[in-house]
């Protein structure tokens, strides 16, 4: 079993100077501790492990007896072994009070910072499934340093690093990406665009301004664990609603108004994630007559919009930001590292949410948001996106066929960025498996409110065009069934 800490590790084996099930146990602690297992997940069963590691089942007894005593795992009567949350255990033990009233309570299927800590684990260079973002060579363009260069000359430098830039963000750069959105349909001047610190952040800004801890809140399901493990964190009560191929399941969105009178919405739109659906007008106009019915506002998070077609509805144009919220950004896109987001708001709101930001970054880096605003007057950003649009569509292509011929059904029309695939087989204990390939996988389970084995896994269209990941895919999956 390769160690994914260290690919290329030998195997277990008896002439260590530790047991056979020392040695087990240390790689899986060691991928607890690595975030490659995250909270909630579960291990291979006893036999299942026995077979997979060449062991006897005693041996993995052992195991996982030793990672039990070292608080890494629990077991759970007739379910097996899972990986604990330690951190989110003692906060609820010193959290837990009576609710103000009864609702539904998300026990978290994560702690936010584990998933994010194994989104930033490298397994060299080969592509992985999982990743949530496009490769880094997709995004290499000549005119990023240039912009750079542009917006750093001695004087601007000067002016730029010594001071702290403007509240709302670069002006410049708000110019431009209200000229966007009034591109799109969305009436927004500049002085109702704030710059956040990424698109995370100004979904942060928002539940921050709008929310006190116990509210409501509804957000598509299958969503990003993310999200659900934030507003967790942030002590809201979670109400997840089905995602279909036209929009949130309505009637489900109805029954929580009226019985927990909801404060927010959180939705994508435009090539959801993980499903890459897009909402359709009728569902759209619902949602907006619910806003206004049960007064909560709706976050539109368009985080995808730079590889969406233009015409794709959005709620924000159809309510031209009266109850609505557009959040977006450019690490997708362009520049991950630069961490530069947005928000666009109703004018009543701007000055609140411009207060939470003061409060938590008080500004953002003018000198490249300024570049980032360059290169959007200049066309660059637009010409780069339409050119990584037509590789990603090559690539979903070539991915879509590599995936139907190893046993994978989709059960959404592929689109965009991600591909919702149906494994047939337990995705959570085949992500296991692939670790031991050197392959990080997003199963199903991590895509729900409530962590469940399920046969569901995200892929990404732009690392899965190669064979060589299929190939091994094909053999797990043969020998899981």
């Amino acid at each position: 079993m390769p160690d994914l800490a260290n690919p290329g590790a030998p195997p277990l084996t008896r002439a260590s100077s530790l047991t056979l099930a020392e040695q087990l146990a240390d790689r899986i602690a060691g991928r607890i501790r690595d975030r490659l297992l995250i909270p909630g997940a579960r291990l291979p069963s006893v036999r299942q492990c026995a077979l997979q590691q060449s062991l006897s089942p005693s041996t993995v007894v052992a195991a996982y007896d030793l990672l039990l005593a070292q608080g890494l795992v629990e077991a759970r009567p007739q379910r097996g072994f899972f990986v604990r949350d330690r951190v989110v255990e003692r906060s609820d033990a010193r959290s837990a009070q009576p609710a103000a009233r009864p609702g539904p309570r998300l026990a978290a299927p994560v702690n936010a910072a584990a998933l994010l800590r194994g989104m930033f684990h490298t397994e060299g260079d080969r592509p992985q499934p999982g990743m949530g973002v496009l490769p880094p060579d997709w995004l290499e363009t000549s005119f990023l340093p240039t912009a750079v260069r542009r917006v750093t000359g001695t004087k601007a430098l000067f002016d730029s690093s010594l001071r702290y830039g403007e509240p709302m963000g670069d002006a410049v750069l708000r110019r431009a990406l209200a000229a966007r959105l009034q591109q799109l349909g969305m009436p927004a001047g500049p002085e109702q665009v704030i710059t956040t610190v990424g698109a995370t952040q100004a979904l942060d800004i928002v539940s921050r301004t709008l929310l006190k801890a116990g509210d409501c809140v509804m957000v598509e399901e299958p969503g990003w664990a993310v999200e659900f493990a934030r507003l967790h964190a942030l002590g809201m009560r979670i109400l997840p609603v089905p995602r279909g191929p036209q929009g949130p399941d309505l009637a489900v969105m109805s029954r929580y108004c009226e019985a927990y009178e909801p404060k927010l919405f959180v939705s994508v739109s435009v090539l959801h994630n993980p499903t890459g659906y897009c909402l359709s007008p009728a569902s759209a106009h619902r949602v907006l007559q619910l806003a206004q019915t049960h007064n909560f506002h709706v976050v539109e998070d368009d985080t995808y919009s730079h590889i969406a077609p233009e015409h794709a509805t959005r709620m924000s144009v159809l309510d031209g930001l009266q109850r609505t919220i557009y959040v977006s950004g450019f690490a997708k896109i362009l520049a991950p590292n630069w961490r530069v987001g947005y928000l666009a708001a109703p004018a009543a709101l701007v000055e609140r949410l411009l207060d939470t930001k003061l409060l938590s970054t008080l500004t953002t880096p003018s000198l490249l948001e300024r570049a980032l605003a360059h290169c959007i007057e200049q066309g660059q950003l637009r010409r780069h996106a339409l050119r990584v649009s037509a590789r990603l569509d090559g690539a979903r292509v070539r991915s879509v066929k590599l995936a139907t011929a190893a046993g994978c059904r989709f059960v959404a029309e592929p689109a965009g960025l991600f591909g919702w695939v149906d494994t047939g087989v337990d995705t959570e204990l085949l992500a296991q498996r692939l670790l031991d390939e050197g392959y990080l996988i997003a199963p199903g389970a991590l895509f729900h409110a409530a962590r469940e084995p399920g046969t569901l896994m995200r892929i990404n269209f732009a690392t899965t065009q190669d064979a060589a990941f299929w190939r091994v895919f094909s053999r797990l999956l043969a020998a899981s069934q």
